[in-house]
């Protein structure tokens, strides 16, 4: 092979893996809910503006400095870790510290998200629920009543909940300290979604609402 050939068929390889690896990185336009911590442990939520599997941005009230590290819990992605680079309107631009295994795993949920969104598929909890090692909880409507009832499973963003009382759609009802809103009945109980997202890390040892 001559010197010329082996240079173009490097050249070809050197543009394969740059268009694989900006297929990797391409940013897709996704809302996700969240919450973030920074280096002081100070604790806010959020909300994605669109994420690739080496960045994401951020719309959010407290904007943290350039150069600091930062832990995202997001649904349906979970925990990730990176630092601040940049600040765009409204909020904080990340650039993400994680091994090429988890970034792959980011760009496959990222485009089943993006799937779900075109095709119009349910937006079912798919992020981790968990059973809680506490079951009974209060539950408190915005009229005052109060009553007692069993966490079936919770989420980063909501909870099942089984009840004998009937609350209609819609309803604002407090679950412990964390206030909610009812978004579906079914039988025995019903589902509520957070007002804002709880951290994941809540979920163990005991958590309590």
């Amino acid at each position: 092979m001559s010197e010329a050939a082996a240079l173009s068929g490097t050249l070809r390889r050197l543009k394969t893996l740059q268009g694989a690896e900006q297929r990797r990185h391409q940013r897709v336009r996704i809302a996700l809910l969240g919450r973030y911590m920074l280096s002081d442990r100070r604790e806010y939520p959020c909300q994605t503006v669109d994420m690739s599997p080496g960045g994401v941005r951020l719309t959010c009230a407290v904007v943290g400095a350039i150069g600091e590290r930062v832990v995202l819990y997001l649904e349906h992605i979970g925990r990730i870790e990176g630092v601040i680079v940049r600040h765009p309107p409204g909020g904080f631009a990340v650039q993400l510290n994680a091994t090429p295994r988890k970034r792959d795993k980011i760009a496959s949920q990222l485009t089943w998200l993006a799937n779900r969104e075109v095709l119009g598929l349910p937006d079912g909890r798919t992020h981790e629920r968990l059973t809680p090692t506490q079951p009974s909880v209060t539950l408190r409507l915005e009229s005052g009543l109060e009553f007692t009832a069993r966490l079936i499973d919770i989420s980063m963003s909501g909870a099942a909940i089984a009840a004998s009382e009937r609350v209609p759609m819609g309803a604002t009802i407090t679950v412990g300290r964390t206030p909610g809103r009812l978004v579906r009945h079914f039988e025995g109980g019903f589902g509520i979604q957070f007002l804002l997202p709880i951290s994941p890390d809540r979920f163990h040892d005991g958590m309590t609402l």
